[in-house]
């Protein structure tokens, strides 16, 4: 049994999915279902005795504390979080309540049930933090990739508070000896992502035949991770990743944002073609969000080497699987 936190968001779902669908372990599923969080992402499990859906906010320590005692899982997988920059700059309350405040909580709820377990039990728990390369700040153009031992340097709001998270769940093993694992992964695309976010939103602006606001000048770059990918990271880190350990998950796919966007236009005219022009007709560039990091990019030699993952997807290929879902989504609500 897995105690699985944020598992109707973007990453969350589609972690819960091919968990059950690789392993079949039962899953007890955590979440708060903010705007980002969505049943429907769960539809394919309606009815499977494997999948356990319980509303609430990792923030309730009393919730936490019956789950736990309840299921008695083996280990649980933190993913539940704030985590859009933009939202973080006009709002940073709900993310430090969350990020912090909530990760504090769950902490404290897995370490006292972890020290009541039998000790083949305590000996096997793991408590996995899933966190973010914004921790690490931004890079320059020729700069090294950021490994597990970059210097934490966060620009937002949103990614101060998981450096914070972060810092919490190392503490926990060093002082407590909890045994926690963290990643640290790059850019996410993939299906059932929240429409926010740069490639879904890029997808729903165009078919909607509306501008592609590009910020700055679209030069900022981002290492791209399939979402199906990082959840086999995932997995494969909780069997054999090593506790106290940092993992970092990257698709080592750079690439700029103007390029990524012309990417997904180009996609596009193949599959959806435009009346009167191509998709990048609408590409505009609009005023640069405040304190914007310029680039990220993760180096994930140290998870390839001790454990085994590497991306299976590239970018390209991984990229067409997402536009294709996204069509096929808006094919079925027009059915």
């Amino acid at each position: 049994m897995l105690l699985v936190t944020g598992g109707a968001g973007f990453i969350g779902s589609n972690f819960v999915l091919s968990a059950l669908a690789a392993t079949g372990e039962p899953i007890v599923n955590l979440d708060k279902l903010t705007y980002a969080g969505n049943l429907a992402n769960l539809d394919a499990l309606r009815g499977d005795a494997r999948h356990a859906f319980v509303k609430g906010d990792i923030c309730d320590r009393a919730l936490v504390r019956q789950l736990l005692e309840r299921h008695r899982p083996r280990a649980v997988m933190h993913l539940a979080a704030e985590s859009h920059v933009d939202r973080s700059i006009e709002g940073p309350a709900e993310f430090v309540q969350t990020n912090v405040v909530g990760t504090f909580a769950l902490l404290e709820e897995a370490r006292t049930y972890w020290l009541q377990l039998a000790a083949p039990e305590r000996a096997a728990f793991r408590f996995l933090h899933v966190s973010t390369d914004e921790v690490y700040g931004s890079l320059g153009p020729d700069d090294p990739a950021f490994g597990e031992t970059t210097p934490y340097a966060p620009n937002s709001p949103y990614s101060a508070t998981k450096a914070a998270s972060d810092h919490l769940v190392r503490a926990y093993w060093h002082t407590y000896g909890l045994p926690a694992l963290i990643t640290n992964c790059s850019n996410n695309y993939g299906p059932h992502q929240f429409p926010e976010k740069l490639i879904p939103l890029m997808i729903h602006q165009a078919l909607a035949g509306k501008p592609l606001p590009v910020y700055g000048d679209g030069q900022n770059v981002r290492d791209w991770l399939f979402v199906l990918d990082h959840c086999t990271a995932l997995r494969t880190v909780l069997e054999r990743g090593r506790p106290g350990e940092v993992y970092n998950i990257g698709g080592s796919a750079e690439m700029k944002n103007i390029d990524l966007v012309k990417t997904l236009c180009a996609l596009l005219d193949d599959a959806r073609p435009r009346t009167g022009g191509s998709y990048a007709d609408l590409i505009t560039f609009v005023k640069d969000r405040p304190g914007h990091d310029r680039r990220y990019a993760i180096d994930s030699r140290k998870i390839q080497a001790e454990i085994g993952w590497k991306p299976q997807e590239s970018f390209q290929s991984g990229l067409k699987k997402t536009v294709r879902w996204y069509l096929d989504q808006r094919e079925r609500r027009a059915a």
